[in-house]
This record gives C-alpha cells, structure tokens and sequence, in this order.
C-alpha cells in the first residue's frame, strides 16, 4: 500500500505533466487560454497594442493625428484609412501594419480598426455648414499664395517661430497629405482650429488650403536633421 506522502508526490507529478503537455484541465487547455495575435477582433485592444503609442489613448493627444477629431473622420474616406493603416504613409512617421506590408495584422483586423474608428469617433455633419474643402488636392496649389494664405489664416498662432509648423525639419517628416488633412481637420486636442477658421464667416476655400500646403511643401528640406549646405560654407 502506497504511504501517503507518495500519494502526495504522485498528484503533483500529474497536474504538471498535465499542463506541461497542454492536456485539457477542467474544462481547459494552457494552450486555448492564450490567443493567437491575428485572432484578437477587438477594437479596443487592436487600437491600444498598435496605434495608441502615437495617436493617444482615445485617439486625442498624441504625436500623431487626432483620430477621434469628428471633423477628420467626415474628411477622411474608408479606403484611405485602410491604405495608412495597412501600407504606412509615405514620407512620414506612419509604418505599414498590413502583414502583406511586413507588419503584424490581418485585412479583417484593419477592417475592425476602421470600423471602431467610425463607431467611436464620427458624428453626424453639419448640413448648414460651408462646403469642405476635399481631402485629396483637386486644384494644384501654387506657394507664393500659400505665404499670404497662411499669414492671414495661420499667422495669428504660428508667427514669431511659436509651434514651429515652418521648422524645414518638422516638414520633412510630414507629406503634402498630412499637412492637408491636419490644415483641414485641424486639431481640438491642442486648440488647433479647423478649415472653418477662428475668424466667424472666413472659412478656408479649396483653393486656399493648397495653397498653404504647396507653401509650406517647399520649405522642406531633403537632410532634416543634418547640417544645411550655407551653415557649412558659413563655418568654412
């Protein structure tokens, strides 16, 4: 007859060779309680483990573009979120997320992702407002316009090197589409005023937004970071 602290030796040698084996244990397997990544569906957790470290915790102050800005969700179609999203965004910060794209998740998880964005964050558009300008350039924008259009819209808060938006090197990390869609949207978060303007009745037209965007395009600079080739000859 076997003693009883054998008893006691034999029981523990069974539940681990039990869960060390992922041998179903009331009910459940070690296996099962831990999901695949590209079986997570939930919004809120795809939004948090991929986007929140740069669009904030509720998609407002962060790095990166306010997502749950109402007026940029109206701007912003379902296909363009899905291209950023999946293939990343040229010339910015924004990587690509689509495993197709070398990242991490799946074309049902973008799907969710746009669709928790939508759920969460759109509201209903004004109708009485004025027409908004299109999210993708229509009519081509010509600088030295843009100047004059972003002294009298932008001038009021960006004069005097106060967030430094001119900064050649903030440009460069920034593409023609995302500074139109931010000149458009604005953002709430910082106090940013959208294309309506703080001015009452001078909202920005079409026209005048790419402006401003082919304005501010070319202060760009093709070394951001890296010293200018005048600083060099100055310092020769």
């Amino acid at each position: 007859m076997m003693r009883p602290e054998l008893h006691s030796i034999a029981a523990s040698f069974l539940v681990l060779c039990c869960f060390g084996c992922g041998i179903r244990v009331g009910g459940r397997s070690r296996e099962a309680s831990v999901p695949r990544p590209e079986d997570e569906l939930k919004f809120d957790v795809l939004y948090r483990q991929n986007c929140a470290g740069c669009h904030g915790a509720n998609g407002r102050n962060g790095a990166a573009m306010e997502l749950a800005n109402p007026e940029y969700q109206a701007l912003v179609d379902d296909a363009s979120l899905r291209k950023w999203i999946g293939k990343g965004m040229p010339q910015t910060q924004m990587p690509a997320f689509a495993i197709s794209s070398g990242g991490v998740l799946t074309d049902k998880q973008i799907d969710i992702l746009v669709q928790g964005m939508r759920r969460s964050w759109s509201q209903p558009v004004q109708v009485d407002q004025p027409a908004r300008p299109s999210y993708a350039e229509i009519q081509a924008g010509d600088p030295t316009r843009g100047k004059a259009a972003f002294q009298t819209f932008c001038g009021s808060c960006h004069k005097n090197s106060k967030q430094e938006v001119t900064s050649p090197d903030y440009l460069a990390l920034m593409n023609d589409q995302a500074i139109r869609s931010i000149v458009i949207a604005g953002r709430t978060d910082i106090g940013q005023p959208d294309w309506r303007n703080d001015k009452p009745g001078k909202p920005m037209s079409d026209q005048n937004v790419s402006d401003i965007v082919h304005y501010l395009a070319s202060l760009r600079t093709s070394t951001p970071g890296q010293p200018y080739a005048e600083q060099w000859e100055r310092t020769e």
